[in-house]
């Protein structure tokens, strides 16, 4: 016998009840140990309920994916209503701190372009706890919230890296890599970003964890690209950014980059492919690396593919490490969600 739309919900949503009680029963343990208050949660485990549902602190910030049928859309806000209420009560939280967005369906060309573009104007902005530092995120403006979470290794590691060195962060969206590294040591960190609202936002988090920075533009920065001790937001396009660089012969010991998949902002001058484009952009690193210096690089971009056997035919001298596993934190495990590698002189 068929269910009626409101017996269907409620089956679902003792189904989501369920797997998430589990979830945060295991992973609140872990993330107290580890010292972290954000982190996901659920990820479409039930193929039914296709629902992103990340823990900020005493907030959530999620997504409904597009499902790949018609759904009438009065059902589906019943639907969603009924999903938000299970939320609030398994996690504890009140019913409006639970923000879910619509995450559509994105063709190839669509990836990395439209997860920062602006989707609401509420602004429910909240401060959230990670290796011993602060970070602003931002639950309702974007489908992205300013911190990627699947990185909270990679940023630890980019700490470790990072002392008595001087750092590039490429793509540097809000600056938690810079913080980690400039946190951990860093001699400099030049953050570059085209993005001034990004840049303001790193600003924002470097003043949160006490630590300075000064936003210079490009033409200041290859004149005297040398600071030591200071951290600066340069807003700049990255590929023409190293470009120029590489001319100036200016290097770095560390350089981070984890570019968009696709990009086509118009204050580029060229559209950003990373799986056409990772190769150029991987070079015109290596070239910029010091002696012993090391590139990490990281990409979400699906069916990507990094061919190895290039590198080690034109850069004998580069060895390469696949640390996609061992980055990939508890609440990550067994996701594909990006990969990642150390190339080291």
């Amino acid at each position: 016998m068929d269910l009626s739309l409101e017996e269907k919900n409620k089956y679902q949503a003792e189904l989501l009840r369920n797997r998430l009680a589990k979830r945060y029963k295991h992973l609140r343990k872990w993330a107290k140990r580890v010292g972290t208050d954000a982190y996901r949660l659920y990820d479409r485990d039930i193929p039914e309920i296709p629902l992103l549902i990340d823990l900020y602190g005493s907030a959530v910030s999620g997504a409904l994916y597009e499902r790949p049928y018609e759904k009438d859309p009065a059902e589906e806000e019943l639907w969603l209503e009924a999903m938000k209420q299970v939320i609030a009560e398994t996690l504890e939280l009140p019913l409006d701190q639970i923000f879910i967005k619509q995450r559509r369906r994105l063709r190839q060309r669509d990836e990395g372009a439209v997860q920062y573009q602006k989707i609401d104007a509420k602004a429910i902005i909240r401060q959230v706890h990670e290796g011993g530092l602060i970070f602003q995120v931002n639950l309702s403006d974007y489908l992205d919230t300013g911190l990627f979470l699947d990185h909270r290794k990679t940023r630890s590691l980019a700490r470790e890296q990072a002392k008595g060195r001087r750092v590039l962060n490429l793509f540097c969206y809000t600056g938690s890599f810079s913080v980690y590294a400039a946190q951990g040591g860093a001699l400099q960190v030049d953050s570059v970003d085209l993005s001034n609202t990004y840049l303001d936002w790193a600003r924002i988090n470097h003043s949160l964890n006490n630590i300075q920075c000064q936003n210079v533009d490009v033409e200041a920065f290859t004149s005297e690209p040398y600071q030591p001790h200071k951290n600066l937001l340069i807003r700049a396009d990255a590929l023409r950014f190293l470009r120029e660089a590489v001319k100036t012969h200016i290097t770095w010991d560390l350089i981070i980059l984890d570019p968009p998949t696709f990009s086509n902002s118009k204050k580029m001058s060229e559209v950003l492919d990373i799986r056409r484009d990772y190769k150029e952009l991987v070079e015109l690193c290596i070239s910029l690396l010091s002696k012993d210096g090391i590139l990490l690089f990281s990409t979400n971009a699906r069916s990507f593919r990094f061919e190895s056997e290039y590198f080690h035919q034109h850069y004998p001298q580069i060895s390469i490490k696949d640390i996609t596993k061992a980055t990939a934190d508890e609440d990550f495990r067994d996701r594909k969600v990006r990969q990642c590698f150390i190339l080291s002189k």
